[in-house]
């Protein structure tokens, strides 16, 4: 059941900028559909417009089935978890969760009963009675959620809610958002530029890129099968190895090696990902290694492949060092785009 659609949606402020081109999609009820791409694309934009925080400049918005282009951000039934956070200082944690219920005159003891169910999902029974300021950064952020969850709206909007937490509570937390999101339900959407993100949290990604949408798909077909060589680059850490083709006749060759058929199209983009390419004496190809890369169990090497940069992500159990390496690709493993659009072949 379709719960968010948005149909041409487009954002052009007064100074005659395009921060959003028309977009549309639509989002399934209890779906995780993650905004990705690189600051200033247009996701958070996208986002606020949808809070009601931004003016829609055309288009149509239904939530829940109903248009609210023009509906106030209160009547929305949506709750929003910020950057910042957003937390009252002078507060309780139990006060903040339950301020924005206190506003809308709902019963004392039925704001007490889901500030304290709220807690205990969020595991904040220990803290209710601490101030923002006596918790840390992860803490501050469930206690966000937790105001979010209390609401129990329509959709929950997350504005990179962890980009101001370390490497290590990053992770921690987008298991726990994850975790949550699938327990209560709820239809979300949340936006940020880590790639990591998600592919980790995504049941959807919507990929964009200078106010365009590039791809919507799920993080595997995204991955595997990306839509332009701005998907190919921007997702997956290393990013996907994009090579420039030679023609030969009927065929494509990659610096000197028959590799497949030529598309019916001009110049073309080789993209192969840097773990399909696999270290082998009678390989095709040839790498000249600079750089090795221990990641522990893995080890990723950089260098170039005649005047192209390349890297290769390997296991810890094959052995590297620099100096000229032979390879061959996975079979299925190559992305043909067309070197001028940059879009898939």
């Amino acid at each position: 059941m379709t719960h968010v659609t948005l149909k041409d949606i487009q954002k052009t402020y007064p100074n005659g900028f395009n921060a959003l081109e028309p977009s549309s999609f639509s989002i399934e009820q209890g779906e995780f559909a993650v905004l990705v791409g690189p600051s200033g694309c247009g996701k958070s934009t996208l986002l606020r417009m949808v809070a009601g925080l931004e003016e829609i400049s055309g288009g149509e918005l239904r939530i829940a089935g109903r248009v609210v282009n023009d509906v106030d951000p209160a009547d929305r039934d949506i709750a929003m978890v910020f950057q910042n956070y957003a937390l009252y200082p002078h507060m309780t944690v139990s006060k903040n969760i339950g301020y924005g219920l206190k506003n809308r005159g709902i019963d004392k003891g039925v704001i007490e009963a889901k500030v304290a169910e709220a807690a205990n999902m969020l595991n904040l029974n220990d803290y209710l009675d601490r101030k923002p300021s006596q918790l840390s950064g992860g803490q501050r952020q469930r206690v966000a959620m937790g105001r979010a969850i209390v609401r129990d709206p329509e959709v929950f909007l997350f504005d990179e809610p962890l980009s101001n937490l370390d490497a290590k509570l990053r992770n921690q937390m987008r298991i726990e958002i994850r975790a949550l999101q699938r327990r209560l339900g709820v239809t979300s959407i949340y936006v940020t530029h880590d790639q990591v993100e998600a592919m980790t949290m995504a049941d959807r990604i919507i990929v964009m890129n200078a106010g365009k949408i590039e791809q919507i798909g799920t993080p595997a077909e995204v991955y595997h099968s990306p839509a332009s060589t701005f998907v190919a680059s921007f997702m997956g850490a290393p990013p996907m190895n994009l090579l420039e083709a030679e023609r030969n006749g009927q065929r494509l060759h990659l610096h000197g090696q028959d590799i497949c058929a030529a598309p019916d199209a001009g110049s073309v983009t080789v993209g192969i990902r840097p773990e399909d390419l696999i270290p082998d004496p009678a390989g095709p190809l040839q790498m000249q290694v600079e750089i090795v890369e221990e990641l522990g169990a893995n080890r990723l090497l950089h260098g170039t492949m005649g005047g192209d940069r390349i890297t290769v992500h390997l296991p810890n159990t094959v052995p590297a060092a620099a100096g000229p390496l032979a390879l061959k690709m996975k079979e299925g493993a190559l992305s043909l785009f067309d070197a001028v659009s940059g879009k898939r072949l």
